[in-house]
């Protein structure tokens, strides 16, 4: 009997639950964000590292706080504010972007697709914050990214990449690609692995529906480089290596 009470309770709040996420925190989030990408583009126009800092952690800790989604952050103490680095993290889900981006404390820019430069007022936000635009349209158009991210990765302002290049569809580990140690290794920045987990119960890759949840995030030492520099391929397996290390054993 007990059970069965249970089992009815946990229906009725993840019914009522998915009636709050759709009609309530959606429409919230929606105007959140419009609101955001405005006060964003206009900010960039006096001070575009405010704007693209403090912007996004509001905007980004308003998808938390509305979905009922806890964020603990461990080793902190192992990045420098002043220190540009190249933050690499397994993608275990769409909170993977909103936990980072809300509660890493530290400024940084994202890599994306310039085709993401077509959302209404969010794209132009993005360009206007100084978002790593990429386009490998051409070797030229590539070329120019590159000048320009290595002119945006320093006096603190870092980089963050997902190495995977996509949300796991099981919660383990796939491979790492190299574009972002080829990055650290070209500009001679030091690597930060970072291991995310509790997003992919938070929002898998299958689903749009939230499930309220805690999401932790370890900030691992940084890698620096040698005095001849990094190696692309021991950079990118060490940094495999330590974030899988430290995911729980069904995710290994």
């Amino acid at each position: 009997m007990c059970g069965f009470r249970a089992g009815t309770l946990f229906f009725v709040m993840k019914y009522l639950f998915g009636i709050y996420q759709w009609l309530i925190a959606a429409p919230i989030i929606l105007v959140v964000t419009i609101l955001t990408a405005m006060l964003t583009i206009v900010a960039s126009l006096f001070n575009r590292a405010w704007a693209g800092y403090y912007c996004t952690i509001f905007w980004a800790r308003c998808f938390c706080w509305l979905f009922f989604v806890k964020v603990k952050v461990e080793g902190r103490e192992n990045i420098d504010k002043h220190t540009s680095y190249v933050f690499v993290a397994n993608h275990q889900g769409a909170y993977d972007i909103f936990s980072l981006a809300g509660y890493l404390g530290h400024n940084f820019c994202w890599m994306m697709r310039r085709a993401l430069t077509n959302i209404p007022f969010v794209g132009i936000a993005c360009q206007m914050s100084g978002q790593i635009l990429v386009d490998s349209h051409s070797p030229k158009a590539l070329k120019e990214t590159m000048e320009y991210a290595k002119k945006r990765l320093n006096k603190g302002v870092s980089l963050c990449v997902f190495p995977e290049g996509r949300r796991t569809d099981t919660g383990k580990m796939g491979p790492f690609k190299n574009g972002a140690f080829k990055l650290a290794v070209d500009f001679n920045l030091p690597v930060v692995p970072i291991t995310i987990d509790g997003s992919y119960e938070v929002m898998p890759r299958s689903t749009f529906n939230i499930k309220p949840g805690e999401i932790r995030i370890v900030i691992h030492q940084p890698i620096f480089p040698s005095e001849d520099g990094h190696d692309l391929k021991v950079l990118s397996q060490e940094s495999y290596d330590v974030i899988h290390g430290s995911l729980p054993a069904k995710y290994q």
